[in-house]
């Protein structure tokens, strides 16, 4: 009998601590849900400040439509938009004109940090300051001087193209900026620059670069065919369009194949190089690959219509997102802006460097520019010139309608 009340006894105790658990697991979760009910929504803050969705992964597709509303919804917070340009050589008559075309197109505040050699320092200010007050009035500038580690100065200057590398030590040289957009000098904005820079709002809560890839078709790409090193994705990332959250940069320990631990970005630069310099061919774009390859939960990947090169349309159209929407961001890289081998480019520069702020923009600049690229379509990129000139009209427009009397 006892046995019976025994094993009774046990039953009872056991039910009843079966049911405090329940309690307080029910609890827990509640008050986790308290917790986490702010962050819910798919909404958080970006180490800027600014509310960024959680949602996007590095591989989705990311449209005009998904940024565009954030350039003309009223009463939203307007941030100082950040653009960096290396200019050495010969190259800085084309860094002057990418800032031309994104002072022509855009309605906010910019900065421009431009690094260039001393000698040209005098030059891109002349420029610039030539501008009439209109223009001027849109931005300001830093003309920086050249600026690599001193141990390592003759290695970092002189890798790939004179001073390519130096938008690896950005974040190092602007700690005080937060955000930031690099283009090489060889970019035209078509469209307003603040649609790139409000991508950083979609970043999640671990991505801190943003980039395009180097090719849409891997069985062609350079990268799955050619590179003797480690790369981002299936075909790699082209750097030459690269929208960067300094602040997270700097914060970030990156995984590496060298160290068993994260190393900070700028402990990781310098041995990364000794180890692949040997295997790399095109300088600082494959050390950020290779970057990336191990961290690619870093990258936040847009797609090509945001960095359209001649490769998108020079056997035929590659790039569907430019067929759908026109091309934002026209990168005329291999010199195709000076040369007849890609005549529509060419054409594409030639009417932005000849345009003087101040004439009509579609009488002067938009109607001669199509009139230039319908002489192109004896060639494959020639024939989708329309893409080029989308986008670029529906900005001229705007700006005409905003400039006229009660526009």
């Amino acid at each position: 009998m006892r046995g019976y009340i025994r094993t009774f006894s046990l039953c009872i105790v056991i039910a009843l601590l079966s049911l405090l658990f329940l309690f307080s697991k029910h609890d827990a979760e509640s008050f986790l849900k308290q917790v986490r009910a702010p962050l819910e929504p798919s909404v958080a803050k970006n180490l800027n400040g600014v509310k960024s969705k959680q949602g996007p992964t590095a591989t989705r597709p990311h449209r005009l439509g998904d940024v565009a509303h954030k350039v003309t919804s009223p009463g939203q917070r307007e941030t100082l938009m950040q653009l960096a340009v290396v200019a050495c050589g010969e190259r800085h008559g084309e860094a002057v004109n990418m800032l031309k075309t994104t002072a022509m197109l855009s309605s906010r505040d910019l900065r421009f940090h431009i690094f260039a050699e001393e000698q040209l320092h005098t030059n891109i200010k002349a420029a610039l300051d030539s501008w009439p007050a209109f223009i001027r009035v849109k931005f300001s500038y830093v003309v920086h001087p050249i600026s690599f580690p001193h141990e390592n100065h003759e290695e970092w200057s002189q890798l790939f193209k004179p001073c390519a590398s130096q938008r690896l030590f950005l974040p190092m040289i602007l700690r005080e900026v937060d955000s930031l957009l690099y283009v090489d000098t060889d970019v035209l904005f078509l469209q307003p620059i603040e649609l790139i820079w409000d991508m950083l709002a979609l970043f999640n809560s671990t991505q801190l670069v943003a980039m395009a890839p180097e090719h849409e078709e891997p069985r062609i790409a350079w990268y799955s065919r050619f590179s003797r090193h480690p790369y981002y994705g299936r075909t790699g990332i082209n750097s030459g369009v690269m929208l960067m959250n300094l602040t997270r940069m700097r914060r970030t320990h990156f995984e590496n194949d060298m160290t068993s631990v994260g190393l900070h970005w700028d402990e990781l630069l310098m041995p990364l190089l000794q180890k692949y310099k040997l295997n790399i061919t095109w300088g600082d774009q494959d050390l950020i690959n290779i970057i990336f390859h191990y961290n690619p939960e870093r990258v936040f990947t847009f797609p090509c219509h945001w960095n359209y090169r001649p490769d998108h349309c020079i056997y035929g159209s590659n790039c569907i997102p430019a067929e759908e929407e026109g091309v934002v961001i026209l990168h005329g890289n291999r010199g195709v802006f000076h040369s007849d081998k890609q005549p529509a480019f060419k054409a594409v520069y030639d009417a932005f460097k000849h345009y003087t702020f101040g004439e009509d923009l579609v009488k002067s600049f938009l109607l001669p520019l199509e009139v230039a690229l319908n002489g192109t379509t004896h060639t494959y990129c020639g024939k989708v010139s329309h893409f080029f000139t989308r986008g670029l009209g529906k900005s001229v427009k705007r700006i005409q309608r905003r400039t006229l009397p009660g526009g």
